[in-house]
């Protein structure tokens, strides 16, 4: 039995557990978490520190074998730094590998929440046993881990699978600080924008979605409120996710026929939505993507869904025991 430790560093939360892993199986032993808020870099990490020695301490002080990081990007993963992401204010250019590295003694690894999520389905997940797979976010955004050839492919600067970057519409919602982008259409803040557009329109022509059946609750939607509303079935929900699943299939489409994947899994809103998606993203995909590629290509959900991100600060870590 190998023992792992995990980090998880959100703008919203900072998360550390423990597992225990045999060749083909992990099993988180135990966890903690607490709230980023307005934490500076070094208390932070003085904190996750503290949680993860106090884990330890619990499973009575097993030797580690490695810790891996699951962090959002930008950051250079080989020099170990995390590089102003947007939703870590503070947090620039600042080196999470070493203080980790010296207080244990160990091996330790950074990686971007979305490769770290791919190399997670890829090992205990919908992935595994394949070699060309692609992990898609789908959550508060949009972003891509790529697994080609049976490798993690993280690019020249670890900027390889910024999906969510790419233009669909020449205009549309905003995400990833680009209109019409595809992290615009597929992400939650993406779909509340959209459907705060759309919910406009139909209460100036006197109608009520079931999200917002007033002008006071536009700045209340959310993307899972409109989920909620097409299940128990709103027109205008519908009609919402049917915008959705389109640009959705769209997106796959350049994907397949770009990396010619055996599988791309999605996680998130897609896993949840997938009854309303499925359908509208299939016939965009046979309608826009080249035909022969698609023969091999599955789509499917995420399998580790809300366990994903420490499953993928461990994945992380047990990439370095064969490195």
């Amino acid at each position: 039995m190998t023992w792992l430790a995990g980090i998880d560093i959100g703008g919203t939360k900072c998360a550390v557990c423990l597992g225990e892993v045999t060749a083909s199986e992990v099993r988180i032993a135990a966890r903690r978490s607490f709230p980023t808020g307005n934490t500076t870099p070094s208390s932070a990490i003085h904190r996750l520190i503290t949680a993860l020695d106090n884990l330890l301490l619990k499973q009575g002080s097993p030797d580690l074998h490695a810790l891996g990081i699951s962090c959002g990007g930008p950051l250079d993963s080989r020099r170990g730094l995390i590089l102003s992401p947007p939703n870590l204010p503070g947090w620039d250019s600042i080196d999470i590998v070493r203080p980790l590295r010296e207080h244990y003694g160990i091996s330790v690894g950074l990686q971007n929440d979305a490769n770290a999520c791919a190399l997670a389905e890829w090992k205990w997940g919908a992935g595994r046993g394949t070699q060309n797979m692609i992990f898609l976010t789908f959550g508060t955004g949009m972003g891509a881990g790529l697994i080609l050839n049976g490798a993690l492919y993280s690019g020249t600067n670890d900027m390889a699978g910024e999906i969510g970057h790419m233009r669909l519409e020449a205009s549309g919602p905003v995400g990833y600080g680009k209109a019409g982008s595809f992290e615009g259409y597929c992400s939650g803040g993406g779909i509340a924008k959209l459907a705060q557009t759309i919910a406009r329109k139909e209460l100036r022509k006197g109608g009520k979605p079931l999200f917002c059946p007033e002008p006071g609750l536009l700045t209340a939607i959310t993307a899972q409120k409109v989920g909620e509303a097409a299940e128990q079935g709103d027109p205008t929900a519908i009609k919402l996710w049917g915008i959705v699943g389109k640009q959705l299939g769209r997106g796959l489409a350049v994907l397949v026929d770009l990396l010619n994947p055996e599988l791309i899994v999605i996680g998130s809103i897609y896993g949840r939505q997938q009854p309303l998606l499925e359908p509208l993203v299939m016939e965009e995909l046979q309608r826009e993507a080249l035909t022969y590629s698609m023969s091999v290509c599955r789509i499917v959900p995420a399998q580790l869904c809300e366990q994903v991100g420490d499953y993928a600060s461990l994945s992380v870590a047990y990439s370095l025991l064969s490195s």
